[in-house]
């Protein structure tokens, strides 16, 4: 993923609406667009904001090139007024919002973009696209670390998504608290840590085992770990103590009833003499399926494809909405899809003992603090220029002290209400 966003992720609606403000003077209108989720996915008790780091990257570099605006004007899609509108595009508005790693509720305000309607309008699907997909990614992949209880999950599911896309759900997996993944590219892009063992083709290729497993441990020693249910699980384990002795690092088991198996396992790895030589499972891992495994003697997981697809849950239902024209609040009335108007600020109520009790919204209104409310909004970006930028070990630490905050029941896998309560205080 570029570190610039092309601008021709635009919508063509977008650039509709932006033609028609600069024709009828409303392009330069003072604006507020809210981001917010109108309801969580079924089952989630919370969401995470996630891609936040990105996206205020991508936004610092969004521009039109002079090969997107041709293209544009030979398409007949802007007319030559909007097309010098685009070549000139810089975004020099303000953004607000949550911080990366926090969570959010129903009605939560997650980000607020300001400035005039043509300026902020273009940003819609570039905004929406980076935190659908990230949140989804981290909310999914925060509720497996619950599930794992401590033990490291490994990131492992580049082949099973788009290309790019691979990158940002690695990175949202390891902000969601996974120790490791199998991406380079994420590895290289933001420092996360990468691992990776060889698959069932290496095994293969060889004329048994006991030869595969020789050439890995002669290429990577024995701090590498070997892929034992080619064959037989039980042998391949004995090949694997064998051929690398009792150092071994791991050994991985990517099929089969994994509870079972994985106490036979250790009891073998301890019959050979290799008590220290950890067990890895893998294969079609979610957060269910984890917490299954909580009582048996796994070390580490690989999750894959529940991670890159938010875990049944592939977009976080995120909206952008305008709330606000000249200073006056503007709502929606559709039915089922009303909003409220006005520009919001949050703040998270807790306990004397920090845990969360409830997020109150205020609409238009100055927030009311008590003594232990967190004001949740933070600037991004201001008239144009972004504030310093959160370290990504930041965002992943700020993520951890959330989960710690909210009540236990809204850690609970189960369907359920909220883990904190929303509040939305009417324009005053």
């Amino acid at each position: 993923m570029d570190s610039f966003a092309p601008a021709l992720l635009t919508d063509q609606y977008e650039l509709t609406m932006v033609s028609a403000a600069l024709r009828d003077g409303t392009a330069d209108r003072r604006c507020v667009f809210e981001v917010f989720a109108r309801r969580l996915p079924i089952g989630r008790r919370y969401g995470v904001v996630a891609g936040t780091g990105r996206l205020i990257e991508l936004i610092r570099d969004f521009r039109f090139t002079s090969a997107d605006v041709e293209f544009l004007r030979n398409s007949q899609i802007v007319d030559d007024n909007t097309a010098a509108w685009l070549a000139a595009y810089r975004f020099s508005g303000d953004i607000e919002g949550y911080a990366e790693g926090e969570l959010f509720f129903p009605g939560s305000p997650i980000l607020t973009v300001s400035g005039t309607f043509a300026e902020c309008v273009v940003l819609e699907t570039l905004i929406l696209s980076v935190l659908n997909h990230d949140s989804a990614i981290a909310a999914g992949a925060a509720r497996m670390v619950t599930a794992a209880r401590g033990r490291p999950i490994i990131e492992m599911g580049s082949r099973r998504t788009h290309e790019d896309a691979a990158v940002a759900a690695a990175r949202a997996a390891y902000l969601a608290g996974f120790a490791s993944t199998s991406n380079l590219a994420a590895g290289a892009r933001y420092g996360i840590p990468t691992t990776g063992t060889s698959a069932h083709a290496f095994t293969l290729l060889h004329d048994d085992e006991p030869t595969a497993f020789a050439s890995q441990v002669a290429a990577l020693g024995k701090n590498t770990t070997l892929l034992v249910d080619t064959y037989d699980i039980a042998q391949g384990i004995r090949n694997a103590i064998a051929t690398a002795g009792p150092g071994l690092r791991a050994v991985r088991i990517d099929s089969g009833d994994l509870s079972v198996l994985a106490q036979h396992s250790r009891e073998l790895l301890d019959s050979l003499g290799a008590p220290d030589t950890k067990i890895i499972v893998s294969g079609d891992m979610d957060e269910y399926s984890i917490a299954a495994l909580a009582a048996e003697p796994v070390d580490m997981y690989g999750a894959g494809t529940a991670v890159v697809t938010g875990s049944g849950a592939p977009t976080a239902g995120l909206v952008y909405k305008l709330v606000e024209v000249d200073g006056k609040p503007v709502v929606k009335r559709s039915e089922n899809k009303a909003t409220v108007g006005g520009r919001k600020t949050a703040v998270r109520r807790h306990k004397p003992t920090g845990t969360a009790t409830e997020e109150i919204i205020f609409s238009q209104g100055t927030p009311r603090h008590e003594a232990n409310d967190r004001l949740l909004q933070r600037p991004f970006i201001t008239a144009g220029q972004p504030a310093e930028a959160t370290t990504l070990a930041d965002s992943r630490e700020h993520l951890r002290q959330c989960l710690i905050s909210i009540p236990w029941e809204g850690l609970k896998l189960s369907a359920g209400d909220p883990a904190v309560p929303v509040t939305i205080v009417p324009t005053t």
